[in-house]
């Protein structure tokens, strides 16, 4: 495992992050017990930097995350690092975009309880809200790290601007955005900017939510409950031609004794912007394949050649439910 500082805090973090959504439901069923066992091999791996949301099933993640972290947390907190997002809030069947300081320090405390902990190293606020003021979010959570409850503060799924109005109150330590082969848009001014001002990036999605995993075929099949049954990024010509896309990756990857799954890790941590990739699994074997893209290092020519190879993919925004 590879190990970084995490933009300009003081965190040493494992190069991949073990990410939790798909501990919240948004996947189809789980199995707690596996995911409980894939996150204590993903610390035997050496990861040592774990992603988790109060949305992720309101509890269910941060709690399966807390348990199976469970000895760490109390005996050596110090050596693992904890990070959470709030700011979204269920009204009825409705997922709402809340970061009002009300809603955070409910969230808050429920977070840490649930993590079983006193303090996340990373409280992330999950979308912006432009019903409340930044101003305010960013004041309840610079309170929040006064009273030792937040090490550092971050932001997930903002654009320049957002980000530059909420560093007016209180500066943002770091920034979790989607990004992959497929999905680039933020290198326009989203990662300029975080260099710029020293905000460590930690991605989300790096393997295109399964596209470049490289297991899907034309006729993929989704469990129930699973948000990519109704996703376009998993439908109609724009997937298959994708999938033709995800073949000519695995065989790049294959030439050089590496996984199509890999690569797309291996292709986002060549940003020098990007320092830190978040993969889920749900299986042991999962983050066993995943998590060695941290040794491989892509040489220019590599690079370029993968360039080529995108050339004919189609594009991808947000689906849901991430574009809340």
């Amino acid at each position: 495992m590879r190990y970084t500082r995490f933009g300009q805090t003081d965190l040493e973090v494992s190069r991949v992050c073990y990410g939790t959504w798909q501990g919240g439901g948004d996947w189809g069923s789980i199995e707690e017990s596996d995911l409980e066992a894939t996150i204590r091999r993903s610390l035997e791996l050496g990861i040592n930097f774990f992603d988790t949301a109060q949305a992720y099933g309101f509890g269910v993640a941060e709690q399966l995350l807390g348990r199976a972290l469970e000895r760490e947390i109390k005996n050596h907190r110090d050596e693992i690092v904890l990070a959470t997002k709030g700011g979204l809030r269920i009204e009825g069947n409705q997922l709402l975009r809340d970061s009002s300081p009300e809603w955070l320090k409910q969230g808050l405390e429920d977070s840490l309880r649930f993590l079983g902990t006193d303090y996340v190293d990373l409280y992330q606020v999950h979308w912006p809200d432009h019903d409340t003021p930044f101003e305010e979010t960013a004041g309840f959570l610079d309170e929040m790290v006064g009273e030792g409850k937040i090490r550092y503060v971050g932001v997930s799924n903002f654009n320049a601007n957002e980000m530059a109005e909420f560093e007016r109150t209180h500066k943002i330590d770091s920034l979790q955005p989607p990004y992959h082969l497929f999905r680039r848009d933020i290198e326009e001014e989203i990662l300029p900017y975080c260099v710029e001002h020293g905000i460590g990036v930690l991605i989300y999605g790096p393997l295109a939510h399964g596209l470049l995993s490289g297991k899907m075929v034309s006729d993929q099949q989704f469990a129930e409950g699973d948000w990519r049954a109704q996703s376009s990024l998993f439908q109609g010509e724009n997937f298959s031609r994708n999938l033709e896309t995800v073949e000519e990756l695995r065989g790049f990857a294959e030439e050089r004794g590496y996984t199509v799954a890999q690569l797309a890790v291996a292709w986002t941590l060549a940003s020098p912007a990007v320092d830190v990739a978040i993969v889920g699994a749900r299986t042991t074997d999962q983050i066993e394949g995943t998590a060695p893209a941290v040794e491989f290092d892509l040489s220019k020519e590599d690079l370029r050649e993968i360039e080529n190879i995108m050339r004919g993919a189609v594009t991808v925004g947000g689906p849901s439910p991430e574009g809340v």
